[in-house]
């Protein structure tokens, strides 16, 4: 995976969410994930070809055998969703993400098991995962060799922090999904990244 740099887009829940990605898409985001456990196949299929039509890269959310079968750009994968280094060897070429939470140990481990990328959060509080352990900012200045991903409770008023810690991504969900433009505020953190 190249060093990309950007938004980070991360599917909620909730109706009409192909018209909503279809926006984000729109206002210019760098990589999308598809999170939505038991979401219909059609759906993912949709939001597949919307990734494909802008030449987004689309990443599943913790399911290799659907990310596979989408033909997506690769998967996601928390602590307790599944083995790297086998996931690596499935997905062969494409995208590997981890969860590192607060800790460079794992993201570490991650990189040594073949990760693409690394998340460490929750920064901030998390309206999607309000127990979520904090990630300290220090994280971000560490070189992995990877790009940083910072997520949890990103918001367009503190993504100027992250991204001065050394964030390379900016993990998203309801500041943006739940933006009366989405559009416009994916435009708008994309400007952040300019």
């Amino acid at each position: 995976m190249a060093q990309v740099r950007g938004l980070y887009a991360i599917t909620p829940e909730g109706p009409d969410l192909v018209a909503k990605v279809r926006a984000a898409l729109e206002g210019g985001i760098a990589l999308l994930q598809y999170r939505r456990k038991g979401g219909a196949r059609t759906e993912a299929d949709a939001i597949a070809r919307l990734a494909r039509e802008f030449q987004v890269p689309l990443v599943v959310n913790d399911d290799v055998e659907l990310a596979l079968a989408l033909d997506a750009s690769g998967v996601h994968l928390g602590r307790d969703d599944g083995d790297l280094v086998a996931a690596r060897k499935k997905l062969k070429d494409r995208i590997l993400g981890a969860s590192c939470y607060d800790r460079l140990d794992l993201a570490r481990a991650a990189v040594a098991a073949g990760a693409d990328y690394v998340a460490f959060g929750s920064v901030f509080a998390s309206p999607s995962k309000p127990g979520a352990v904090r990630a300290p900012l220090s994280l971000f200045k560490n070189d992995l060799g990877v790009p940083k991903c910072a997520i949890g409770g990103v918001t367009l008023a503190n993504a100027p922090q992250l991204i001065a810690a050394g964030a390379d991504l900016l993990a998203v969900i309801s500041d943006l999904f739940d933006a009366p433009d989405i559009a416009a505020r994916a435009r708008a953190y994309a400007k952040l990244f300019a």
